[in-house]
């Protein structure tokens, strides 16, 4: 029999393999992007679309502030200030999973609200005037979810404890994964 092998020949990367902070050179591609691919669906096939409507702008806007919201109250929970209740390994993981995902994807919102915006004030009709609202309330909370999950991700971090408050043998193992 074969054994498994490691997904690499080296063994494994502990560096490769973690999960890392969005980065936000991915985020500016995304939304470049997006916005590209809005500018280019918009004015091929703006006159046959109905009015732009607000309801993914009122969604990116309460998306951004539950997150806001889960930010505060996570960090809040991880530094165990008083009146707190201690924090749930598996609740801070899947925060920190909805913040990446929604960080990427208010990139994404923010760069084809951004791109329709563009257009619309480059366009020079009156239903291009009466969208302007939406697609700039749309931008604006776009940008607001990728703050907030920026943020919430940021607060999902375990504080560093300073080395004499470590054990013996955390400082002895503290790079053995």
């Amino acid at each position: 029999m074969t054994q498994p092998q490691s997904p690499s020949p080296r063994g494994p990367r502990p560096d490769r393999d973690r999960l890392g902070p969005t980065r936000p050179a991915t985020l500016v591609v995304a939304g470049l992007a997006a916005a590209a691919l809005a500018w280019l669906l918009i004015s091929v096939a703006y006159g046959a679309m109905p009015d732009l409507p607000w309801l993914p702008v009122i969604t990116l806007a309460g998306l951004a502030v539950l997150e806001g919201y889960a930010a505060v109250n996570t960090r809040g929970r991880i530094e165990r200030r008083p009146g707190r209740d201690p924090v749930n390994p598996l609740m801070v993981a899947r925060f920190v999973v909805l913040a990446k995902a929604s960080a990427l994807a208010g990139a994404i919102f923010a760069g084809f609200y951004a791109g329709l915006s563009g257009w619309l004030f480059v366009e020079r009709t009156r239903a291009a005037a009466e969208d302007r609202p939406a697609a700039l309330a749309g931008l604006a909370a776009s940008l607001a979810l990728v703050a907030a999950a920026l943020w919430l991700e940021r607060s999902c971090r375990v504080p560093e404890r300073p080395d004499d408050e470590r054990e013996p043998d955390d400082r002895e193992n503290r790079h053995i994964h």
